[in-house]
């Protein structure tokens, strides 16, 4: 049975969203909108080769969710709203309460708000978004696709920190893990492509964006991951600092009389590449500078890629083994300098590029014969999240 199926992402500012035909995995319409709150909202819709761009006086996910459902009819893409099925909503934090995909009901969706405590940019945000399209799409099932999901498979050796215990027991702390979603889509691809079961498999899912995460999947379940309570833990990143001394906070907090907002502000927003660089938080334009011969610059991509390649080196070592390295997002699946730079000096490993297949984006880039795949899955949270209405919400 074919079912259509809305897959939406709602932002502070903005909807993300795919309209697909499940379970062929069609495409239909796509977009977003962007600038929400500033009362001329962007709206972008793409559908049967075309793609239609207007500025509206939009100014919450309400009105965005009408725009877009009048829109789907309007344009012919459904002939009522009567035909959409369901509904998959990103929802940035489940915590420990949602260890999978889950249907949305009253109880769930006050869960959800409830988590944001630990997500307080987000999972309100996302809870707004899932109330706008309930009241227009009532007929249908409403599921929440959790970026921390996957990686409530790690064990407590590594999803605890060595803080006292109570601080885990009275108030959650823990290494919950992001961009879950889509290392999970990764992984089932490439062992799809592979040809062989991801029960089979260890491989390390490199997710190299703005925001750069890591995630050991083992035997199909995530066993490590570099984000930590919150998403500036771990890798050095496009603004955010990734792992760093703790006693530096503290330290600049007394020299410049920063709050704890404050410094924040400098981790999240004023760090990592852009912070070393001087530059800017984008990958292409630092290795443009590079070209250039910029020092800080080349400071920026060595710095970035020496951390991911000793993150794989560490998971490699935990799982045992390793039978692929997969690169996706923004600088995973478009730099092919990145690439190289992060399999450099992992021929030990089994990891070696083939410069061509890298150069031309193949599929899957590592050299003949060589025991481990290096692979680019260019990732697709949408068609994840649609999957998974189909799978808990729709499944017959």
């Amino acid at each position: 049975m074919t079912h259509l199926i809305l897959a939406v992402n709602s932002g502070s500012s903005s909807l993300k969203f795919e309209l697909f035909s499940m379970p062929d995995e069609i495409t239909l319409a796509k977009g977003l909108f962007e600038r929400l709150g500033t009362g001329s909202a962007l709206f972008t819709l793409q559908a049967d080769g075309n793609k239609y761009r207007v500025t509206l006086p939009i100014s919450n996910h309400q009105q965005a969710a009408d725009y877009l459902l009048d829109a789907l009819v309007k344009h012919g893409i459904v002939t009522s709203l009567a035909t959409i099925s369901g509904v998959g909503h990103r929802v940035a934090h489940g915590g420990e309460y949602f260890k999978d995909s889950a249907l949305i009901d009253p109880s769930s969706l006050a869960e959800i708000e409830k988590l944001g405590d630990l997500a307080p940019s987000h999972n309100p945000i996302n809870a707004r978004g899932i109330r706008a399209f309930s009241r227009r799409l009532p007929q249908a099932v409403t599921v929440g696709v959790f970026d921390t999901s996957f990686h409530q498979t790690l064990g407590e050796a590594g999803y605890l920190y060595p803080l006292p215990y109570r601080y885990y027991a009275d108030y959650g702390i823990r290494r919950y893990g992001f961009h879950g979603t889509s290392h999970k889509y990764v992984g089932e691809t490439c062992a799809r492509l592979m040809g062989r079961d991801s029960r089979q498999l260890r491989m390390i899912s490199c997710h190299l964006g703005n925001g750069a995460s890591l995630c050991a999947i083992q035997n199909g379940l995530s066993v490590a991951t570099t984000m930590g309570f919150t998403p500036l833990a771990g890798l050095m990143m496009g603004t955010r600092c990734g792992d760093i001394d703790p006693s530096i906070l503290p330290f600049i907090a007394e020299r410049e009389n920063k709050s704890a907002q404050q410094l924040l502000e400098i981790m999240n927003n004023q760090s990592g590449l852009l912070g070393i660089s001087g530059i800017s938080n984008d990958c292409r334009d630092i290795v443009n500078a590079v070209t250039a011969g910029h020092h800080r610059a080349e400071l920026a991509l060595t710095m970035f890629t020496d951390r991911v390649r000793s993150a794989i080196g560490g998971y490699a070592a935990h799982m045992g083994g390793l039978d692929a390295v997969i690169f996706t997002a923004g600088i995973g699946e478009n730099s092919a300098e990145i690439r190289r730079r992060v399999c450099r000096n992992l021929g030990f490993f089994g990891i070696r590029l083939n410069e061509d297949k890298n150069q031309r984006h193949e599929t899957f880039i590592q050299q003949d014969g060589a025991p481990v795949t290096v692979a680019v899955i260019p990732t697709h949270e949408e068609l994840m999240i649609a999957r998974d209405v189909l799978r808990v919400g729709l499944c017959e």
